[in-house]
């Protein structure tokens, strides 16, 4: 696919993907839970808090790498895990996994995805499985917990033998938020998309239910609303992969994390699809990482759409973000290319708002640059 010369923003390719779109793949993308109250506070909270940029530093160099859990990236964007890929481009979750390599930075594989554990190891560049591996990028993979405990120990069992280097546990979805555009397209996979980690497994499926979205019924079928606490041990002991907790939004859960062996704490509201009217996620980080301190690194999701959002992020304690709706609007305008076009336009966005904000690295960035009105 060719990504057309004038898309400078992000939002310009959320605006052009919603034409190239399937009506049911775009509301399923974009919809949030209920009201979609969340949803759009998520964007909103960004715009409550406001700079405060030092001058007169030199800024003539600036540097973007970090590194999370011990593996080094490029830039502090992260890929955050999404179902089904291939609903905006054939070549699914494998252009998402190209894109992230050619940036140097982690794309982290939905449970839920269209391509395989191992197909996008080998696309990545995984060293255990790519024999021209030259970099081993990182991968993580994002795990649901189903009712059969045996499928769920198969899954982490592939991702560390495939040479995924973390395991990110998704807490916030014991039961799936009420999507009541998926509800109202009675959302169902296309004919010839399936659940790629699951087919060899149990033969599960997105099945098609009069009334109903498809997923809710999934989720309300296969996944295990009984995880506690206590079950982070249990999939500890399935592998030594670092385990990270996605969809913390209080300093107390972020604290049990912590205690039973999380080595990252993911702030999140999943997006706004699930709990409406939960708190935006940047609103949440400082309690977090407040609660956690050098304990774990923190890491947070939802409405980042510019540089300075990134900024915001990092000011306020986040080792980085994860980048979600925009990577799909990217893969559904240009494949590949256009993923990788969007994690570009945001790096060098970011790349711009530290030089405009006296930070020459991310070391810089302190909660002094920000305020809240």
């Amino acid at each position: 696919m060719s990504i057309p010369d004038k898309l400078i923003n992000l939002f310009e390719y959320e605006g052009l993907a919603s034409q190239q779109l399937s009506s049911m793949a775009l509301d399923y993308y974009a919809s949030g839970a209920w009201d979609e109250i969340t949803l759009r506070d998520n964007r909103e909270a960004f715009e409550r808090w406001k700079l405060r940029p030092k001058m007169l530093v030199d800024v003539s160099k600036r540097n973007l790498s970090t590194t999370i859990l011990g593996s080094s990236i490029d830039l502090p964007i992260l890929i955050a895990p999404m179902a089904f890929h291939c609903l905006a481009t054939p070549e699914g979750e494998l252009a998402t996994a190209r894109a992230a390599a050619k940036l140097g930075t982690v794309m982290v594989l939905s449970t839920l995805s269209t391509k395989s554990i191992e197909e996008v190891a080998i696309a990545s560049g995984q060293s255990k499985l790519a024999a021209d591996s030259t970099r081993r990028n990182p991968l993580w993979f994002q795990l649901y917990v189903h009712r059969d405990r045996d499928l769920t120990k198969s899954l982490v069992e592939r991702a560390y033998a495939a040479g995924f280097q973390a395991l990110c546990l998704t807490v916030d979805a014991p039961m799936l938020g009420r999507r009541e555009r998926d509800q109202r397209n009675q959302f169902v996979l296309p004919p010839g998309m399936e659940l790629a980690n699951l087919k060899n497994l149990a033969d599960l499926e997105i099945s098609h239910k009069p009334d109903e979205s498809g997923l809710f019924h999934y989720f309300s079928e296969q996944l295990d609303p009984a995880i506690t606490w206590k079950d982070l041990e249990w999939l500890q002991s399935l592998s030594p992969l670092p385990l990270i907790v996605k969809g913390i939004l209080r300093g107390d859960d972020a604290i049990r994390a912590v205690e039973h062996g999380a080595k990252a704490i993911i702030v999140s509201n999943h997006g706004g699809r699930q709990l409406d009217g939960a708190i935006a996620s940047i609103d949440a980080l400082s309690e977090i990482v407040a609660a956690v301190g050098n304990q774990a690194e923190v890491l947070v999701d939802g409405g980042i759409r510019r540089g300075t959002d990134v900024l915001k992020a990092l000011a306020l304690g986040a080792k980085a973000v994860l980048l979600g709706r925009p990577i799909l609007w990217g893969l559904a305008i240009g494949g590949e290319a256009g993923a990788q076009h969007v994690l570009e336009l945001l790096r060098d966005e970011l790349d711009l708002a530290m030089a405009l904000s006296g930070c020459s690295n991310l070391q810089d960035i302190d909660p002094s640059l920000v305020v809240k009105l």
